[in-house]
């Protein structure tokens, strides 16, 4: 058994479910002949058919409400959108009609779709090709929102998302596609959602991140630990419902918190977070509680992309700032 990246993992998952639920298709811009703009739909038509994995126009209000045609009537449509970027033209079907159907039938009809997408900077990209966008959708009441931040990770958890009865938002950070190996087996077992996942234990300060933000995350771990300093790292994984509980239990315990996220920082998730520990957590601070985040500006090209997305530095300053705090 070989390694895989995440992107990997994802076509890994994706083969699972074509091959054992008849349900389950697979479509969107480029994903059948050309395998999807990144390669993660890959030699699945070839596997699978046309019928199973079928590329449409460029049109994703058409796609979002496709999924939502196809997941009414007990189909598992799993949607790409190239880019997270371009996801806004389908966002009608998706809060409108995706987040509202269980609600709206009183649980007559569910919505089990996925709709994966591409998403963050760090590939040099030009405009409309870089958002991180968990916050707006975190907002939609029904949604789940998820991102991936390892091979192994994006396998289970996109195995967990098909398989969910309610819409997915399946956000693939796509600057650490290929970035790292693991090796994946191909058993079919999905990970939970709606759980934090603890990467990492320690008692001095509590490092919380998501998605590509996760990598940088651990290596400041890492400087810390050679440091002396234990950092316990929380990747959040499901974004929406958030799992409050593991934050909390371990913020009670560090005293201490950072945020990471690449996304800008007003009205974001990590400002969600900061709120909710000061609100049930705030006996247990030691320490101002410190974001390190994206700027409140459209993701700027090429050399100055790096200066937006969150690096070590800025990591490890945020945390020595916090540490300060007797």
């Amino acid at each position: 058994m070989s390694a895989i990246t995440l992107i990997e993992g994802v076509t890994q998952a994706l083969a699972y479910e074509l091959e054992h639920d008849k349900d389950v298709f697979v479509f969107g811009e480029d994903v059948g002949g050309n395998g999807g703009v990144f390669r993660a739909t890959e030699g699945l038509q070839k596997r699978f058919g046309k019928d199973r994995v079928r590329d449409t126009p460029l049109a994703e209000n058409m796609i979002a409400g496709l999924a939502v045609g196809m997941a009414s009537q007990g189909l598992k449509p799993v949607a790409e959108i190239q880019f997270m970027d371009f996801i806004c033209a389908g966002i009608d079907q998706i809060l409108s009609h995706a987040a509202r159907l269980r609600n709206r039938t009183r649980g007559r009809l569910t919505c089990p779709m996925v709709i994966r997408t591409p998403s963050g900077g760090g590939i040099r990209a030009p405009e409309h090709h870089s958002d991180s966008m968990e916050a707006l959708f975190a907002q939609i009441p029904g949604l789940r929102v998820v991102i991936p931040s390892s091979p192994s990770r994006a396998y289970g958890l996109l195995l967990a998302a098909i398989r969910d009865p309610d819409p997915v938002i399946f956000m693939e950070p796509k600057r650490i596609y290929r970035m790292v190996k693991e090796i994946v087996p191909d058993n079919g077992e999905a990970l939970p959602l709606d759980v934090c996942f603890v990467l990492r234990e320690g008692k001095d300060i509590t490092l919380v991140t998501w998605g590509a933000m996760v990598h940088e995350t651990l290596l400041v771990a890492d400087k810390l630990a050679a440091q002396g300093i234990e950092a316990e790292v929380i990747d959040v994984a499901t974004v929406k419902p958030l799992d409050m509980e593991t934050i909390l239990e371990s913020v009670e315990k560090t005293g201490r918190c950072v945020i990471i996220q690449e996304a800008n920082p007003t009205c974001s998730l990590s400002a969600d977070i900061a709120a909710q520990l000061a609100e049930h957590a705030l006996t247990s601070l030691m320490a101002p509680i410190k974001r390190v985040t994206g700027y409140d500006t459209v993701m700027p090209l090429y050399r100055l992309e790096k200066l937006f997305i969150p690096s070590e530095k800025r990591i490890l300053a945020a945390v020595n700032q916090v540490l300060e705090y007797a």
